[in-house]
């Protein structure tokens, strides 16, 4: 963790939020088009398997949805995919242990969107907390956050600050899709390192759905 508090990992996308991706990503997420998230799965366990690689032990652990948007959607499109991502490497634990605090949230019009990093930093902190009986599922074990869409990195971060303080080990990151492709990732909440077809697609970027 630096000074300002900002968490700094690796993170490793499956590709960029752009075009097919971003649209696929978006009709699982919004219109309930499940047929999709065996795609996207196999998407999600291909990074998994890329930022897991050479390490032991790794707990996956997810990013959790709001109650807004579970109720919305009926489902959390994070844990969904884990599903299938947990067919193809049985070994890697997904371990549901961070949960949203109910405070630290600076409610805004518009949710996150339009917000710099700074602004969704400052949204963010303090939101998530290790749930009191999943403190020893992390504590001195290596974990890997997962999510499905990486934008300014200030939600990874927050996530990572609170299993820290849980006693985990937080080694990196993991997500579906990127806003930004790999190679114009600078110094900030994360680096991105991109896996698979998907950083190739560079053009009509849909909005993110929060």
């Amino acid at each position: 963790m630096d000074v300002g508090g900002t968490v700094l990992l690796p993170a490793v996308a499956a590709g960029v939020y752009r075009e097919e991706l971003a649209q696929a990503l978006l009709s699982f997420k919004r219109h309930g088009q499940h047929q999709l998230g065996n795609s996207l799965g196999r998407a999600l366990a291909g990074a998994v398997r890329a930022g897991t690689e050479g390490t032991a032990g790794i707990l996956l652990v997810p990013v959790p949805t709001s109650n807004a948007a579970f109720l919305k959607r009926g489902f959390s499109p994070v844990h969904l995919l884990l599903r299938k991502v947990s067919r193809e490497l049985p070994d890697l634990p997904v371990v549901n242990v961070l949960e949203k605090s109910g405070a630290g949230v600076l409610q805004l019009p518009g949710g996150q969107k339009g917000l710099d990093r700074g602004g969704r930093a400052r949204r963010v902190r303090g939101s998530m907390r290790v749930r009191r009986r999943g403190r020893n599922k992390v504590a001195g074990h290596p974990c890997i956050i997962v999510d499905d869409v990486l934008t300014t990195g200030a939600t990874l971060s927050e996530a990572a600050r609170a299993l820290h303080l849980a006693g985990a080990v937080v080694t990196g990151a993991v997500v579906l899709a990127a806003t930004r492709p790999p190679d114009s990732a600078g110094a900030g909440a994360a680096s991105v390192e991109g896996r698979g077809k998907g950083h190739d697609l560079e053009k009509n970027k849909p909005r993110k759905d929060e």
